[in-house]
């Protein structure tokens, strides 16, 4: 065993300690009179039995071979006993390094699998018009992989043009596990292709930008949305009667200490637009810390899908040649760094996500 899977064992038999623990509060009667308590506990022993489960099963696998190594290494023992450790001590050897491997991914990866619910928002880069129907494009390549996974996909806001395509679109998306998928689409999107309004059939390039922000159910940050909080209402404008016109609707809030801003006036109802504001300012909020904390991390773990720079060109969707490339895999020696173009806008994005993800997976475990 070398001093690297001794850390991992270290850390393992930690939480297998804290799942037991968990277990044994749950169980008494005075977590029942606690009900905040008790749902903080039961989502911890959900947290830790995806890992403290495998890591079980890994032991038992352990004390097998270490038997069977046992008895292999005793002179005493009978022939036949070590005929038959002989033969399963391969397999078994394999097996045990093949659950610990899994065990290190479950761990290193674990962060993510605990966040089922994501805000998404696409707005339109360079390019105008075009920009902004690409932002479209991308909007449905979102909905029709959500409603391929049985998501809830929640329209937040939309600033929509004339010729339909978007400025900018927020929606909420809810699935199991869903950051270990979209997690990854954060980022800079590029396309290249003819566009509608180009007469002579000259390819162009723009660009829209994603974020992708994970909307835990408890946010991390405190928000005092008196002190810290700064509220403006207007009149809405655009189509919507004579409501519109009369009543301020509109909302724009203003968080001070960050200077980072939400204006919401989808709603005709303030309140509405308000609850809205607050839940997006709540979560960009919460990013603008976490990107603080990434931006301190050691370099290996900048380079890390997911980290969240969105300024990078993340990936490029080529019309003329039907081809989608996601420049995170190239240099890779992977091949499929290429996809086909069509299956992707139609929401089939799972070979690329998993792709994508074993990246992730691997360099975390390089960067240990």
């Amino acid at each position: 065993m070398t001093a690297a899977n001794d850390r991992w064992l270290q850390k393992l038999q930690a939480m297998d300690a804290r799942f037991a623990q968990v277990s044994a509060e749950l169980a008494e009667p005075a977590t029942s009179a606690q009900p905040a308590k008790g749902v903080a506990l039961a989502k911890e022993h959900a947290r830790l039995a995806r890992i403290v489960e495998p890591f079980r099963a890994y032991k038992a696998l352990e004390a097998h071979r270490c038997e069977a190594q046992t008895i292999l290494e005793d002179p005493a023992a009978d022939a036949e006993l070590k005929t038959l450790a002989a033969g399963e001590i391969d397999s078994l050897n394999g097996r045990t390094a093949d659950a610990l491997e899994k065990l290190k991914g479950l761990l290193v990866m674990s962060d993510q699998e605990t966040i089922d619910s994501v805000v998404l928002e696409i707005r339109a880069g360079t390019g105008g018009e075009e920009a902004a129907l690409f932002a479209a494009d991308l909007l449905g390549m979102y909905r029709r992989y959500a409603e391929g996974k049985g998501w809830r996909f929640e329209m937040l806001s939309a600033a929509p043009t004339d010729l339909g395509g978007f400025r900018e679109v927020i929606v909420a998306v809810k699935g199991d596990s869903i950051w270990t998928r979209l997690g990854y689409e954060g980022g800079g999107h590029r396309v290249q292709r003819v566009p509608r309004t180009e007469a002579q059939g000259r390819i162009h390039t723009s660009a829209a930008t994603v974020a992708v922000l994970p909307e835990p159910e408890d946010i991390e940050v405190h928000i005092d949305w008196d002190k810290d909080v700064a509220e403006h209402t207007s009149r809405a404008g655009g189509p919507g009667g004579q409501n519109v016109n009369k009543v301020e609707s509109a909302v724009r809030l203003e968080h001070t200490p960050t200077g980072i801003t939400v204006s919401m006036r989808d709603d005709k109802s303030q309140h509405k637009n308000r609850a809205k504001a607050r839940r997006i300012l709540a979560l960009r909020v919460a990013e603008h810390f976490r990107s603080q904390q990434r931006a301190a991390e050691a370099a290996a773990r900048k380079s890390m899908i997911g980290s969240g720079d969105r300024s990078q060109r993340i990936r490029t969707y080529n019309f003329p040649q039907n081809r989608c490339t996601d420049h995170r895999l190239k240099g890779e020696g992977r091949e499929g760094a290429n996809y086909n173009l069509e299956q992707i806008l139609a929401g089939n994005l799972d070979e690329l996500i998993e792709a994508l993800a074993a990246h992730d997976k691997a360099q975390r475990l390089a960067s240990l």
